[in-house]
């Protein structure tokens, strides 16, 4: 049986073997890391992981939900599908990169504020796919920019809130308080292993909390195909 996906029904064990199957994709090891750092560190985290480590989780009371209904798989990210499309056909989409390192390979759109990072294997697959808000610097006087072409297949955009996630993708396989650059977040994690090894597998996605009467908003997407 699947976690129910809330912060309060994900037990240690659970996340680290989260962890582990993250490990060859980069840009997803952060988030997922501090998620685990802050779960660990919660006492009833470990008795509820000592309790439960002889069978499944089980949902709490009034929250059950049937995995098999109201979600959606993820094929592509920015026009690109993890595990398919060479690095070739990004910069062919998107001309030259503004810079190739240990973050990938990198686009900026200075008028939306966003940056494109993708990871490739050692053929020049991509292995991975991360859309970002980005703080630039820029000179650029730009009109009101429309709908960007860096969304997900199913319309996600940086700048959504986070109940569009929820009703596009439904409940995710781990949620919880996660930070990137001091900013405290929330990640949204959902493995795509239901719908079969050629898809891409795992998909995080980073929003800003609720609070003050101010939905969450998504700030990071990242697709990943599957690990070899």
């Amino acid at each position: 049986m699947r976690s129910s996906g809330t912060a309060s029904g994900i037990s240690t064990l659970g996340v680290v073997a989260t962890i582990v199957a993250l490990m060859a994709f980069p840009a997803l090891s952060h988030g997922v890391a501090a998620f685990a750092q802050n779960r660990a560190s919660d006492p009833t985290e470990v008795k509820r992981a000592s309790s439960q480590a002889s069978g499944p989780a089980s949902a709490p009371a009034g929250s059950a939900r049937d995995d098999s209904a109201g979600r959606n798989d993820e094929l592509t990210l920015a026009g690109l599908r993890p595990g398919r499309d060479a690095l070739t056909k990004a910069e062919h989409l998107f001309s030259k990169p503004v810079s190739r390192g240990d973050s990938g390979t990198v686009w900026r759109d200075e008028c939306r504020h966003q940056a494109l990072s993708i990871f490739t294997d050692s053929e020049g697959m991509i292995a991975q796919v991360t859309v970002a808000e980005a703080a630039l610097d820029t000179k650029h006087e730009c009109a009101s920019p429309g709908p960007g072409s860096w969304i997900t297949g199913h319309g996600l955009a940086i700048g959504d809130s986070s109940a569009r996630v929820l009703a596009l993708y439904g409940q995710p396989g781990t949620r919880g308080p996660s930070t990137k650059g001091g900013q405290q977040l929330e990640l949204f994690y959902y493995a795509f292993d239901w719908a079969g090894p050629d898809v891409p597998q795992v998909m995080t996605v980073l929003c800003t909390p609720e609070g003050d009467g101010k939905p969450g908003r998504v700030v990071e997407i990242t697709l990943a195909a599957p690990s070899l």
